[in-house]
């Protein structure tokens, strides 16, 4: 039998794996939330000169290599230690990183794509309509990882589908944020950025789970692996697509604290994920993703001049109960019964 001490000490560890469950998802929260609304900020604000974003998208990987590499350190307690940890599972390992690498590009490309959309969509406009990504993810996990999905979680797919729908509805034929046509502001671009980047996200996020799942890394490793590289891949397309500007104007044109914020909620965000995937179960992560909307629905009310009307509420209520339904109802393999295993 367990003494009281161990009884004492397992009850402990259970509340504060609890505690730390639920304040991780009210954290992801928050980011997903303060992420986009603040990318909206900084994209449409009236300034002397507009950073570039393809700079924010690499110092944002920059950032999340770092931190996941200070967590590593903490982990092992030693700089010895550390040093032979990473050269024996990324310098011995270099067809790993090749694995890695290609999350790591579409990552990058996303990221880009993220901030296309967030600079032609209103912020709870896009808030809902990246919610695609959860088809997305569901699509590739049945093509890459033979997983299956329940009745009612196809159904819950269809119903997003018809709520992103009604949400773009508003979006065609809605006014820019400032209450008129936004020259600047382009509805169709953003949506086939939005789409476009949910594509990439639920490629990206089914391979890297199965690449979780096929080796002993940890999760800080495979995010300083997806940091340095997306660091590299980020350098590559920035000076690709912006490279005569950035020689021109300089890497940190129109930078100030507000770009720098942008920066670091973005890379806070991957980690987040890792944290929140660790501790927390779909049903939660689905209540974390709708309390985002409503938060992000009611600051564009009152900070960019959003307009709600009823197809967009329709549309946000009917993803909602979709990503609701889709955490809840999993796929349950059918009971083998004593007859049939011993037919």
């Amino acid at each position: 039998m367990a003494s009281d001490s161990q009884v004492k000490s397992q009850v402990k560890t259970q509340a504060s794996q609890g505690n730390l469950k639920y304040v991780s998802l009210v954290t992801l929260t928050v980011q997903n939330a303060a992420l986009i609304l603040w990318m909206r900020y900084v994209r449409t604000r009236d300034v002397d000169e507009m950073f570039i974003s393809a700079t924010a998208v690499m110092l944002a990987e920059l950032s999340k290599c770092v931190i996941a590499l200070l967590i590593i350190l903490y982990q092992e307690r030693s700089v010895s230690k550390w040093l032979d940890h990473l050269y024996q599972n990324l310098i011995l390992n270099p067809m790993d990183n090749v694995k890695v690498s290609v999350p790591a590009f579409v990552y990058v490309m996303q990221n880009n794509l993220q901030f296309l959309a967030v600079s032609n969509l209103d912020a709870a406009t896009y808030q809902v309509s990246y919610q695609l990504k959860i088809l997305t993810t569901a699509l590739f996990s049945v093509g890459m990882l033979n997983r299956r999905l329940g009745a009612l979680q196809w159904i819950a797919l269809v119903i997003l589908m018809c709520g992103v729908a009604l949400v773009q509805l508003q979006s065609s034929t809605s006014k820019g944020s400032d209450g008129k046509e936004s020259k600047h502001q382009n509805a169709l671009v953003g949506m086939i950025a939005v789409i476009t980047s949910c594509l990439m996200s639920g490629f990206a996020g089914v391979y890297f789970e199965k690449i979780l799942k096929g080796s002993p890394q940890s999760v800080w490793l495979r995010n300083v692996q997806l940091g340095f590289l997306g660091t590299i891949m980020g350098l590559i397309t920035l000076f690709v697509k912006d490279g005569k500007e950035v020689s021109e104007s300089g890497f940190f044109k129109g930078y100030d604290w507000a770009v720098w914020l942008a920066i670091m909620l973005s890379s806070a965000g991957g980690l987040l994920v890792a944290v929140v995937v660790k501790y927390a179960d779909n049903i939660l992560k689905g209540f974390a993703t709708s309390a985002a909307i409503i938060l992000s629905c009611i600051i564009s009310i009152y900070f960019f001049n959003f307009q709600l009307s009823i197809q967009f509420v329709g549309g946000a209520t009917l993803v909602m109960i979709s990503v609701y339904m889709y955490g809840r109802f999993p796929y349950v393999a059918p009971a083998v019964t004593e007859a049939s295993s011993n037919a």
